[in-house]
């Protein structure tokens, strides 16, 4: 599974990322491993201890989590892909500080890979569970999401309410529809989010 956020650089220095801290996927994955599977993390920069899990590979940017995915997922059953992957990244990374001026700056981004949908799109893909933070229509976006990246499970939430907190109330929609998940911990909601995948693995 992917877990936390991107780094993007845009020089030396700085660069672009978003307000997700990992916890989610930290927690998916510990309830991963209490079920009893193997887990393989691919996490972004947090600032978080690390998960007991199997293996973990530290990765910074998306295209760097691209490649650790892809390096794994030969070896994979169920792709859960819980990550805030940044949506784009610089045209071209600055070696040195971009040095301040008075006068405007304007910067060139380009699409990042779509990580999830590479996996999805394979010949033979695991079983893949996407998520989606919206900030509003958040059944309509993230059913769209799900269908157009053709997943038989999206968890969607508001990221709004979710992103930073140890709480988080969740939406899962599956073929057979949507399932609530009332506010609850994160650790509880990964815990009801494995068993879910369980039985829609199993089927």
């Amino acid at each position: 599974m992917t877990a936390g956020p991107t780094f993007e650089a845009i020089d030396a220095v700085r660069g672009i990322t978003n307000k997700s801290s990992g916890k989610m996927g930290y927690a998916v994955a510990l309830a991963a491993m209490e079920a009893g599977a193997t887990v393989t993390v691919v996490s972004g920069p947090t600032c978080l201890a690390p998960p007991a899990v199997d293996k973990l590979i530290h990765v910074v940017s998306a295209d760097d989590m691209l490649h650790a995915v892809q390096a794994e997922i030969s070896q994979t059953d169920i792709f859960i892909s819980v990550a805030a992957v940044a949506d784009y990244r610089m045209a071209k990374v600055s070696e040195q500080k971009i040095k301040k001026s008075d006068k405007k700056l304007s910067i060139e981004l380009i699409p990042n890979p779509d990580i999830l949908m590479t996996v999805s799109s394979l010949p033979e893909p695991p079983f893949c569970v996407g998520f989606a933070a919206e900030t509003e229509n958040l059944e309509k976006n993230a059913e769209r999401k799900r269908r157009k990246k053709n997943l038989p499970l999206l968890v969607a939430n508001l990221a709004q309410d979710a992103i930073g907190s140890d709480e988080s109330e969740l939406i899962l929609l599956d073929d057979a529809g949507k399932h609530v998940l009332p506010k609850a911990s994160k650790m509880e909601q990964a815990r009801h989010l494995i068993k879910h995948i369980s039985a829609l693995y199993k089927r």
